[in-house]
Order: C-alpha cells, then sequence, then structure tokens
C-alpha cells in the first residue's frame, strides 16, 4: 500500500484531549460550534483546549472551504490534498482525497496523486494547474510570482477562484502543521 490512502485513517494526539465531563461551558460551547460529526473527535477535543481559537479555526475553515461561489468545491478538496501529500499529512490527504471523489471528482485522478505524488501523471489541463500551483505555494512560497497565475488563468480560472484556491491552500497549510504537531496520523493496517 502506498503511504498515502483515501481509506480512513486515525489519529493519536501528543496533546491530552479534552474530555466531554470535564469541559469547562466554553469548551463546550465550542464545540457545539463545530459540525456535529466533529464535536467528539479526538483531534476536535484537542484543539478545544484553546475555545476560542478553535472556534476562530472553524469560523475561517467553513467560509474557505464552503463559500458558495467562486472554486468549485471539490477543486478546494484537490488542493488541499495536494497540500497534504507535500506536507506529509496522511491523515488529511486521506479525508480531503475521500471528499474530492465524493464530490465527483475522478476517482483515477486522485488515486494517481495518492501512488505517484504531486508528479502524476494523467491529469487534465485545470487539474494539472491546481496540483503544480498548490504544490508550489506549498513547499516555496518565496519562489512564487506573477508568473505561477498563468496556468490557473490559462485554465479558465477567474480571480475569485485564483485567491480560493490560495486561500484553501493557506487554510491547510496551518491545518496540517496542526494536525501533524498536536499528534500523529495511524495509518490502516496493511
Amino acid at each position: 500500500m502506498s503511504r498515502f490512502t483515501m481509506e480512513t485513517v486515525g489519529w493519536e494526539p501528543r496533546v491530552p484531549p479534552v474530555e466531554m465531563e470535564t469541559a469547562t461551558p466554553e469548551q463546550l460551547a465550542a464545540l457545539e460550534a463545530c459540525p456535529p460529526a466533529q464535536r467528539t473527535s479526538v483531534y476536535f477535543r484537542t484543539l478545544v483546549n484553546d475555545p476560542g481559537s478553535l472556534g476562530q479555526r472553524g469560523a475561517l475553515f467553513t467560509k474557505v472551504m464552503y463559500a458558495p461561489r467562486g472554486l468549485p468545491r471539490a477543486e478546494r478538496e484537490l488542493a488541499t490534498a495536494v497540500v497534504s501529500i507535500v506536507n506529509g499529512c496522511i491523515y488529511c490527504t486521506s479525508v480531503h482525497a475521500r471528499r474530492y471523489v465524493e464530490l465527483k471528482g475522478p476517482e483515477a485522478a486522485m488515486r494517481a496523486l495518492l501512488e505517484e505524488g504531486v508528479g502524476a501523471s494523467g491529469l487534465d489541463t485545470r487539474q494539472q494547474a491546481i496540483v503544480d500551483y498548490s504544490a508550489k505555494l506549498t513547499a516555496t512560497p518565496q519562489a512564487m510570482g506573477a508568473a505561477d497565475l498563468a496556468p490557473l488563468r490559462a485554465a479558465g480560472m477567474s480571480d475569485l477562484e485564483i485567491l480560493d484556491l490560495i486561500h484553501a491552500i493557506a487554510m491547510f497549510a496551518n491545518a496540517n502543521r496542526l494536525m501533524q504537531s498536536l499528534g500523529h496520523s495511524v495509518p490502516p493496517e496493511a
């Protein structure tokens, strides 16, 4: 099995998660503001050690990933999977690879990325532009220039779509750092 997968990956914290029975009212309120599936996850219970930042992170994540205009959600998920591959975050890669496919992104393209990495072949022009831009901005943000936008524009992306792409990439630079610093991924058993 390759390092990255669409299978469910676990996560174990290095920082003790908040237990629901001992959570403060502020911590419970911050968790209540999260999507229902995340409220009891060990990751969110770890993040809620700082309820204020969890609330701000959740609001920003929702605005970046679920905005009803601009870049299609599947392409945001493609970008975040690429960021997670570059950063080596097995957990986030699995989550966003699955979401990409659930949102009707081509499974073959995602499988190629998981197996071959960001240099995968067989992507269409728009997918390739998103993958290349996402990988470069993640790995070497200081090397980005105006010329890096040309393939995105050639693939038909508007300024709003490009801005949405950059927001998703930046959000996941942060998300991967949190996930990998606070704990570690637990790949499924072979």
